[in-house]
C-alpha cells in the first residue's frame, strides 16, 4: 500500500531570532508563517523557549489567531509551558529537551529516564485535546516507551543523520538511515504516527522522505537560510520538490 502524502511543517523560530537581534517588530514571524502557508506549508511550528530567545508569547497567540493551518507548539515539559499549552490549546504540542546554554535542541528527549516526570504532562495535554508529540532518538526501545506513555506521535531526531551527510561519511549516512528506518517501522507498527526533523536540507531530505511510515517533516533553519538568498516561497517550493522526489523514488505516492 502506498504511503500517505508527506506533510511539511515550517518552523518560523529563526525569523524571530533575527527580529530579536535588533529589537522592534521586523521581521515578523507571523508574516513568515503566512508566506509559508501560501507557498504550500501544511503546518507551522514554533518553539517557545524558557528564555524567549526567539519566539515570544504574543507570537504564539497571534499564530493561533491568524494562521489557518495547524500549529505545532514545541515546548519543554515545564509547569510554565504546560500552563501555556493548556490555555491556548494548539493543534499539537511537541515535547522537546531544552538546555539554556544550547544553541539549538541537542538530541532527543529522554522519555525512558524521564517517564515519571513526562507521564502527567502527556496525560494533561491529551485530556485537553492537544495532540502530543515526543521529539526522540530513533531507537526501537524509545518507540516502545513512547507508546507506553500514551503519546500518539513521535518526531524522530534526524540531526545525527544530517551531520553525517554534511561530513560526507557514507558509512555513517547508511547506518543512520537504517536506524531511522527501523525506528519508523517499529513505531508505526505500534500505532504511533511518525514525524521527523532537525537539520534537514534539500540535499539530505530525500532519503528521509522516502521512509513510507513518515507522515510529516518539520523544517526551519535550512528554509530560513535559503530564504535570505532566494526568498521564503522559493525555498519552501524547493524543499517540497525535494521531499516529493524522495517519496517518488521509493515508489510510493507523493
Amino acid at each position: 500500500m502506498p504511503a500517505s502524502p508527506l506533510r511539511l511543517g515550517v518552523n518560523v523560530d529563526h525569523v524571530a531570532t533575527l527580529r530579536n537581534a535588533r529589537g522592534g517588530t521586523m521581521p515578523d514571524p507571523v508574516r513568515a508563517a503566512r508566506a509559508a502557508v501560501a507557498a504550500g506549508a501544511d503546518g507551522i511550528t514554533a518553539h517557545l523557549r524558557e528564555d524567549r530567545r526567539h519566539i515570544r508569547d504574543d507570537d504564539v497567540e497571534r499564530l493561533m489567531r491568524e494562521i489557518d493551518r495547524p500549529l505545532n507548539f514545541e515546548m519543554a515539559a515545564t509547569d510554565e509551558m504546560l500552563g501555556i499549552a493548556l490555555r491556548l490549546r494548539p493543534h499539537a504540542a511537541c515535547l522537546v529537551p531544552e538546555k539554556r546554554e544550547e544553541r539549538t535542541t541537542e538530541g532527543g528527549l529522554d522519555i525512558v529516564g524521564g517517564r515519571e516526570h513526562l507521564a502527567p504532562v502527556i496525560r494533561q495535554l491529551n485530556e485537553a485535546g492537544v495532540r502530543v508529540s515526543l521529539f526522540v532518538e530513533p531507537e526501537v526501545h524509545v518507540m516502545e516507551a513512547a507508546r507506553a506513555l500514551g503519546a500518539p506521535v513521535v518526531e524522530l531526531h534526524t540531526g545525527t543523520y544530517c551531520e553525517a551527510v554534511v561530513a560526507g561519511d557514507e558509512g555513517r549516512v547508511r547506518a543512520e538511515l537504517a536506524r531511522l528506518a527501523r525506528a519508523a517501522e517499529h513505531g508505526s507498527a505500534l500505532g504511533l504516527e511518525i514525524h521527523a526533523g532537525h537539520g534537514l536540507t534539500v540535499d539530505s531530505v530525500g532519503p528521509v522522505a522516502a521512509l513510507p511510515q513518515v507522515r510529516e517533516l518539520n523544517i526551519g533553519h535550512a528554509l530560513m537560510a535559503e530564504a535570505i538568498f532566494d526568498g521564503l516561497p522559493a525555498a519552501i517550493r524547493a524543499m517540497r520538490a525535494a521531499m516529493d522526489a524522495g517519496r517518488a523514488q521509493a515508489g510510493v505516492a507523493a
